[in-house]
């Protein structure tokens, strides 16, 4: 596994960062039981993968408390990073001093640790003045609850203010972004990512497979299985769910994804081991997160780092996916109904 600074930071993760989103079974679309998301955890760490990402959002907080669970014994070869901002139960939502402290101590207590190495602004929150955010995460650094700090989902703009607001007040700046990037989902290219250089921040790639999409599992003019991911969320109930999986499976998307599949085949490859590696050779991504539900998922997806893609398969992917020109909104966030 190689490793490389996060941002301007002296803070070394792996190339590939564990995402823990489908940890849990009593909320939403669970995937891996506890048993599971610990060999899961086992098996990434015997790799020699050393960051590991969650939320206090995922599963309304059981995720964290399973991670937490999971590293007992070995919390300091982690680099563990998690996110604040979103509603957890029936608590508020934001940026502000009172939600983020609140977040903070819920997540040191659910993680079982006094600190975290990572935290994270989930979304950014309008209705906040960025001063009295980044005051308020400069004050977790000072008191040693937080090592470094980052940010998920914001735009160029955002992360310019965010690191002006921190100069301004003296504190600590960001050092990460958690953006969605894939093959399907390139619209950061424009601005976000020269905004991250110019800015010191490390790209953390998330939603690298498109939702599943990227990974061959489906094709242009069928429906998908009723068992498969988009078969559920488009038979699901949650607000927003069915939306979220036609926006993914759309003829653009189907037909990039069969170009992703035929550069597998010439290769004797998988799909997913060419989406992933895609993202993990592109300019200014330091790692790249993975989200699997099962061992050998993980294990299937710790190969794309040792896949280089010849040139002309790096060309065709580049041509047949260059014309992204949609919104960066392609998360789960829209289905967290607003209070």
């Amino acid at each position: 596994m190689d490793y490389l600074n996060l941002g301007h930071s002296g803070l070394r993760v792996s190339r590939a960062c564990l995402g823990t989103m489908n940890f849990g079974t009593e909320h939403g679309l669970a995937a891996s039981d506890e048993a599971e998301a610990g060999r899961i955890i086992d098996a990434f760490a015997e790799a020699g993968g050393n960051f590991i990402d969650t939320a206090d959002l995922y599963h309304r907080g059981e995720t964290e408390e399973i991670v937490g669970r999971a590293l007992k014994g070995r919390r300091e070869w982690i680099v563990l990073a998690t996110k604040g901002a979103m509603p957890v139960g029936t608590e508020g939502r934001g940026l502000s001093r009172r939600h983020l402290t609140r977040a903070l101590d819920a997540s040191l207590r659910r993680l079982g640790t006094d600190y975290i190495d990572l935290y994270q602004c989930h979304q950014w929150d309008p209705s906040t003045p960025v001063e009295e955010t980044m005051a308020t995460l400069d004050g977790f650094v000072k008191a040693g609850k937080v090592r470094y700090l980052g940010c998920s989902n914001f735009t160029a703009t955002q992360i310019v203010e965010a690191q002006w607001a921190a100069a301004r007040v003296g504190g600590t700046p960001l050092v990460s972004l958690q953006p969605q990037y894939s093959l399907v989902q390139r619209v950061i290219e424009a601005e976000i990512l020269p905004a991250c250089e110019r800015h010191g921040l490390g790209v953390v790639a998330y939603g690298t497979l498109g939702g599943g999409v990227l990974a061959g599992r489906y094709r242009r003019g069928q429906a998908p299985d009723a068992g498969s991911r988009m078969g559920r969320l488009l038979g699901h109930s949650m607000p927003g769910a069915n939306r979220w999986a036609e926006s993914l499976l759309t003829e653009r998307n189907l037909e990039i994804a069969e170009a992703v599949t035929q550069v597998a085949a010439e290769l004797g490859t998988t799909p997913s081991k060419v989406a992933l590696a895609w993202v993990a050779g592109r300019p200014g991504v330091t790692s790249v997160l993975l989200g699997p539900r099962t061992v050998e998922q993980l294990r299937e997806n710790l190969e794309a780092f040792d896949l280089d893609l010849p040139a002309p398969a790096q060309a065709r992917l580049d041509e047949i996916s260059r014309a992204d020109l949609g919104p960066m909104d392609g998360s789960f966030f829209h289905l967290v109904p607003r209070r």
